[in-house]
Formats: C-alpha cells, sequence, structure tokens
C-alpha cells in the first residue's frame, strides 16, 4: 500500500528567499530545518508517496514555500494553505491558490473570543466559497471551538470541514470522555472528517500509543473508517519519535480496524478529501 500523510510542515533555513513572517526569528524554526528534501528522506522509507502540506506558522501568509514544492512535485504534494481569515475577500485568494495546488485553508481562533471564532464575515466568506469550490476548512481547534463550528457547519452543510489532530484531546496527558463525546457528536454533519494524527502530542505521548486506542474507537464508532484520515504532523513527530511509530500504531496496534479500515485510513480517505481535481 502507498500511503498518504494528510499533514506535514515543511520550511527552510534559506530566509533570504523565503523570509519570515513578522515576529518569527530563526531561532523560532525547531527544528532548524525541515525541508521538502528532508520530508522525502523520511515520507519514502515508511511507504508513503504522498504529503498534505500545512503552511507553517513562520511564514505567516507567505505560502511560497509550500507553492514551490507542489510546483515542483506536483504528484506528490498538494497544500493546505493560510490567508488572512478576517480580509474583505478572501475568496479572490482562495481561487488563486486552488489553481496552485492548495486543496484546503488552516482555520483557528485567532484572536476572537472561541465562542464566536466563527462569526467575522471574513471566515463566513470562507465557508461559503469552500462549498462552492470543494475546499477544505482545516480547523487547528480545541474542544471548546466546537460549538461554534457545530452551528457553523448547520449553516454551510456543503462545506468540507477537516478537524486537526482529533481536536488536540490529550495534549495535556488526559483524555477526558465529555472532550471525546463532542468531537464524536461532530459525527452528524457528513462533510467533516478528521485527522487521526499527532501521536507524539497525545495522551501519554509514548509510543506505541496504545493508550490513544480506547479514543480513537469512539471516533472510529461515530465517523466510520471513511472519515478518518492518518497524519505524522511531522516534523514534530521525528523529533523524539519516528515515522513508522505514527504509521504502526494504525497498521499494527489497533485490532478493531479490519483492512480496508486500514486502507481508508492510511490512503483513501486523504485521497478523497485532499487529492482531487
Amino acid at each position: 500500500m502507498n500511503y498518504i500523510d494528510a499533514h506535514s510542515h515543511i520550511w527552510t533555513p534559506d530566509t533570504a528567499h523565503y523570509p519570515l513572517a513578522a515576529g518569527f526569528r530563526r531561532a523560532n524554526m525547531q527544528p532548524p530545518s525541515f525541508t521538502v528534501e528532508e520530508l522525502q528522506a523520511q515520507m519514502k522509507p515508511a511507504g508513503v508517496n504522498r504529503v498534505v502540506l500545512i503552511q507553517m506558522s513562520f511564514y505567516g501568509y507567505d505560502n511560497d514555500y509550500m507553492l514551490d514544492t507542489i510546483e515542483r512535485f506536483p504528484d506528490q504534494f498538494v497544500g493546505v494553505a493560510v490567508i488572512d481569515q478576517n480580509a474583505q475577500d478572501p475568496e479572490i485568494r482562495m481561487g488563486r491558490l486552488q489553481k496552485q495546488g492548495v486543496t484546503g485553508f488552516r482555520i483557528y481562533p485567532k484572536d476572537q473570543p472561541v465562542e464566536r471564532w466563527l462569526d467575522n464575515e471574513g471566515l463566513r466568506k470562507m465557508f461559503a466559497f469552500g462549498a462552492k469550490r470543494n475546499l477544505n476548512m482545516c480547523c487547528l481547534i480545541d474542544t471548546d471551538a466546537l460549538p461554534s463550528l457545530d452551528k457553523t457547519c448547520r449553516e454551510f452543510p456543503d462545506t468540507p470541514v477537516v478537524i486537526d489532530h482529533l481536536c488536540r484531546i490529550g495534549t495535556d496527558g488526559k483524555i477526558r470522555e465529555a472532550e471525546v463525546r463532542a468531537l464524536c457528536d461532530m459525527a452528524v454533519h457528513k462533510n467533516v472528517t478528521v485527522k487521526v494524527s499527532a501521536f507524539y502530542a497525545l495522551g501519554k505521548k509514548t509510543p506505541p500509543y496504545k493508550d490513544l486506542g480506547p479514543m480513537i474507537r469512539q471516533v472510529y464508532d461515530a465517523y466510520g473508517p471513511e472519515r478518518l484520515m492518518w497524519a505524522t504532523d511531522c516534523p514534530f513527530q521525528v523529533v523524539d519519535h519516528t515515522y513508522l511509530q505514527s504509521i504502526e500504531l494504525i497498521e499494527k496496534q489497533l485490532n478493531f480496524l479490519t483492512a480496508d479500515d486500514r486502507e481508508w485510513i492510511l490512503r483513501k480517505t486523504a485521497e478523497r478529501v485532499f487529492f482531487r481535481s
């Protein structure tokens, strides 16, 4: 099987050609380098032949390094871009980026109260354009942002929505049942998918990550394998852990998954959601 990693960042120490955004310095880049070549050195031995690249915060709204990578390797990569979600006409920028291999846009509460983070006009326009062009709204959120997302999904039911990293449940080491239920309740929206990812950062944060199994089982029961996708969140997965340890949780550790389930989670869901014309 050729896998798809649904979430990896890349950046380059070449800040002359790819300058950092205001407020960032080279010291913020940890690790100091994770170029596309370094990603390829991780992914290829693990059987991963395609990756969804996520714009890195170091670059702000300048998506050029990601876009240049997609142009160089169009068969390997698509992108999730970051634009100004408070802009007056974000759909203009979205349309341009779609032509350059972008199939999603990362959104997050930013400077808004979490209970109203999706109320601004720019984000509403992004959701509307996402429905029109089948562009994913990729949410980097905690569970306290789900009520607002639930409301917006009801208003824009045709907009594809992706929730990153199991909604970051367990980043403090505790997996709370109420938070898992809140994530599972979002399965009522048929265009919502979830990234089963960033295992290094959740729960006990220790391979083989089997403590995450009960949460993943609940999310699997709610969404089904066709709406779950595996991802590493590289390079952070490979700072202290390995790429293969992330894959092996899905491949070998979760006995409730069938071979067909694994194919969906490791490839087919991301292929349907992100890799399409």
